[in-house]
């Protein structure tokens, strides 16, 4: 995949949907069920394909960065890259940020943007997709994952087959901290909303939520039995570890939680060692 001097993905024009393309890289926008515009970009996994083999039935990992990224930023590019080890990788900008349409609800219609890219992850031929969130996208995650069951109709091609949440929130309107204070501060000030627009280039909806959606500690309960994986650094500075505990509390039998001695908070934080173990953790849930 080539990018340019930002160290932005270049752009494809090649359909996704050319069996001759199959395991290029690719860059499009999606669509979502309420119509916004989400930019997306598919990695093939990193080893040389046989032309003649089958078509592609692996694993595909689909990232959800957290508040403020997009596919274009270094950390969410250097998550791609590790994942690529273990599996394709498909990533896209939430509603609001970078180049996709529409405004962020911080963690409530973004759960559209997801579906939308797995459904776009399995048309490309992956049967197995896992789900990985890193902060505001672990949130989506959990919640996604409870919304689309297998099986469930009219979404079974949006579900997924494993999930992994790293620094998610447990519960909503969390406060306790010096950086969740300035995040609600951007979310719920005029003020905050333009510095997000032209200094973070997140665009945020001015409108509260209505209704309130479902938390992520209500939603674990219910991905069960797919596999949870739930991960978390003991010096996040956003989210203290009673969140990854009431969320792995939540999950019971069917959750594993990694707390993470000297990490601190989502993308940032987890280095190529943590990230080798969740593609491993991946590999072997979503089979």
């Amino acid at each position: 995949m080539s990018t340019d001097s930002a160290g932005r993905v270049a752009r494809s024009t090649v359909s996704p949907h050319s069996e001759t393309t199959r395991h290029a890289p690719i860059r499009t926008f999606l669509h979502t069920a309420d119509g916004v515009t989400i930019d997306s970009v598919y990695d093939p996994k990193a080893v040389v394909y046989d032309a003649s083999a089958p078509p592609v039935r692996d694993l595909v990992f689909v990232i959800a960065h957290g508040f403020t990224g997009d596919v274009d930023r270094p950390h969410v590019r250097r998550v791609v890259k590790a994942f690529t080890q273990y599996g394709a990788v498909v990533t896209f900008s939430f509603r609001g940020h970078g180049a996709s349409g529409g405004r962020s609800t911080v963690g409530d219609r973004e759960v559209l943007d997801l579906a939308a890219a797995v459904q776009w992850a399995r048309s490309l031929g992956h049967a197995r997709v896992a789900t990985v969130g890193f902060s505001m996208g672990g949130s989506v995650v959990l919640r996604h994952a409870a919304l689309y069951r297998p099986g469930r109709e009219g979404r079974t091609e949006a579900h997924s087959d494993a999930v992994v949440s790293v620094s998610a929130p447990a519960r909503w309107y969390y406060r306790g901290t010096a950086p969740m204070r300035r995040v609600h501060w951007l979310v719920t000030r005029p003020e905050g909303r333009l510095v997000s627009r032209y200094g973070l280039r997140t665009r945020i909806h001015h409108r509260e939520w209505d209704p309130v959606p479902l938390s992520p500690v209500e939603a674990v309960p219910r991905i069960a039995p797919t596999p949870l994986l739930i991960v978390h650094g003991d010096r996040d500075g956003y989210f203290p570890l009673d969140h990854p505990r009431m969320l792995a509390a939540a999950a019971g039998e069917h959750g594993e939680l990694w707390v993470e001695p000297g990490m601190g908070h989502a993308e940032h934080a987890a280095d190529g060692e943590l990230l080798g173990r969740i593609g491993d953790w991946g590999v072997m849930a979503g089979g």
